[in-house]
């Protein structure tokens, strides 16, 4: 893992929920525009092993945010829908949350235009903006700042209580605000 930049460092020692501990061993990977796709991106289709995914993700080009959100649910023990791949199904995984109930671990899904969406977990908020842990937002396995404005649905899924540590989570607004996470 790359470490994680001073404004969230706080995460290193999160007893966070299982998605977002398994997301952050991802965090830097990035893919190399304009050479050979990263070996580790593309083993995280093959990790998941549905062959939807496998079948329509054929290079690190291809918008990759939905197959890192696959990857970590996965990884983290969670069930993976057939078309995971692409953002906006994530609004139909697991249980709907209320957008005002967004907590630490939650899955967003946003707006990218009219049909395209981005897909990530929350690692908190400040008033105009979800500080967003997710793959392929610049290329890399980052975390961002993305517009509440663009929140399509928060959801989770915990086959028993929700861990005590989850939590709505309030940070200083810094940094800029993503517009398009590709």
């Amino acid at each position: 893992m790359t470490a994680l930049t001073p404004a969230y460092a706080w995460l290193a020692d999160e007893p966070a929920p299982r998605m977002l501990v398994e997301g952050l061993t991802t965090f830097g990977v990035m893919e190399r525009p304009g050479t050979a796709n990263n070996p580790v991106i593309m083993g995280w289709a093959r990790f998941v092993d549905v062959p939807e995914i496998s079948a329509a993700f054929t290079s690190d080009a291809v918008a990759w945010c939905g197959l890192w959100m696959a990857y970590v649910a996965k990884k983290a023990g969670k069930p993976v829908n057939t078309n995971s791949l692409w953002a906006r199904s994530w609004l139909r995984w697991g249980d709907k949350v209320q957008v005002s109930e967004a907590k630490l671990g939650d899955v967003l899904v946003f707006a990218r235009g009219a049909t395209s969406g981005h897909v990530g977990l929350y690692v908190g908020e400040d008033d105009s903006a979800y500080h967003v842990l997710g793959g392929n937002q610049s290329d890399a396995v980052t975390i961002t700042r993305i517009a509440k404005d663009r929140l399509l649905g928060v959801r989770n899924s915990y086959a028993r209580a929700q861990p005590p540590n989850c939590r709505r989570i309030v940070l200083k607004a810094s940094g800029e605000v993503s517009t398009n996470e590709a």
